[in-house]
């Protein structure tokens, strides 16, 4: 922790919301590079993302948390509880909805969630590139009804429209504090967490159906090439959960996941600023998302929540 200013602010913010409202397509973008992977897959989030952004004056470290859902397996309840329990300990909560969907039980569940919560609740309405200003009124209208929510804000995350409104909004309701990490930091992951789901995105990218809820990513080495200083070899195993899941991701003649390696291997490249070698396998675990001890082994560990 570093030492505070006189005037510095400094706080935690969660962003709760339903799957695929455009959580962590906010986070990379007032963050400015890709600490949160991306995909038309609900629940594409699973572990707690931290996104640090600092300026003279402030220091907002955001908590990018899975989409809230009903469980249906461990690795379902692991999710919820991870997102429940970052309520607890931020000074400012960001409920973002969708502009083009309409309030469902899934905003109702998060309200209930919400409810006698002292912490201050951000309605910020995302996607409204998407529809026609004229229905935003509407939709306010709609949650305002349910919750007394100390700011409403409409953005599109992905285009940046009223984004810098709403950084200099949020920044008034945090406390004078310490600045908590380096100006430079950008997340509180290692890269060996980032580069597993950058992996994971890829997949998720190129796979339909079941695949995509049923995959983990596992780094096994990452380390400087010998003969070459200039390389970094990264070894990966793709877990799933059936056979025939283990054809699919690998497709015909590797083709698939030689596809995986290619995208995959740019970002990592970016994320590392070094040329890179990267070694995909795909491995069958029965049922891993029903299995404590494989939830643990794959990084979803319950006491670090």
């Amino acid at each position: 922790m570093l030492e505070n200013n006189t005037g510095f602010k400094s706080g935690f913010i969660s962003i709760i919301g339903r799957p695929n409202v455009g959580k962590s397509t906010f986070l990379n973008r007032v963050i400015g590079q890709k600490i949160a992977i991306m995909s038309d897959k609900p629940q594409t989030t699973r572990n707690k993302v931290q996104g640090v952004l600092t300026s003279d004056e402030s220091q907002m470290i955001f908590i990018d948390t899975p989409g809230i859902h009903k469980p249906k397996h461990k690795l379902g309840d692991f999710m919820l509880k991870v997102s429940k329990n970052t309520l607890r300990e931020v000074d400012v909560i960001m409920f973002m909805v969708n502009a083009e969907q309409k309030l469902g039980k899934g905003d109702e569940f998060i309200l209930e969630l919400l409810a006698g919560n002292p912490t201050p609740v951000f309605l910020v309405i995302n996607k409204i590139d998407r529809v026609h200003p004229d229905e935003l009124m509407g939709i306010i209208e709609s949650y305002k009804e349910r919750y007394d929510f100390a700011e409403i804000v409409p953005i599109s995350a992905l285009q940046g429209n009223n984004v810098e409104n709403l950084l200099a909004t949020l920044t008034k309701y945090l406390p004078e504090g310490p600045q908590y990490y380096p100006a430079d930091q950008v997340t509180d992951h290692p890269e060996r967490f980032i580069i597993s789901e950058l992996i994971r995105e890829k997949v998720l990218h190129l796979t339909r159906e079941e695949i995509p809820h049923s995959i983990a990513v596992v780094i096994e080495k990452i380390r400087r090439d010998e003969e070459n200083e200039d390389k970094i070899h990264v070894a990966a195993t793709i877990i799933v959960e059936r056979d025939s899941q283990k054809g699919i991701v690998i497709g015909k003649r590797g083709a698939l996941l030689k596809e995986v390696g290619i995208r995959a291997r740019k970002d990592i490249e970016m994320l590392l600023g070094s040329k890179v070698y990267l070694e995909l396998w795909v491995k069958v675990q029965k049922d891993w998302r029903n299995k404590a001890t494989h939830l643990r082994d794959f990084g979803f560990r319950d006491d670090e929540y």
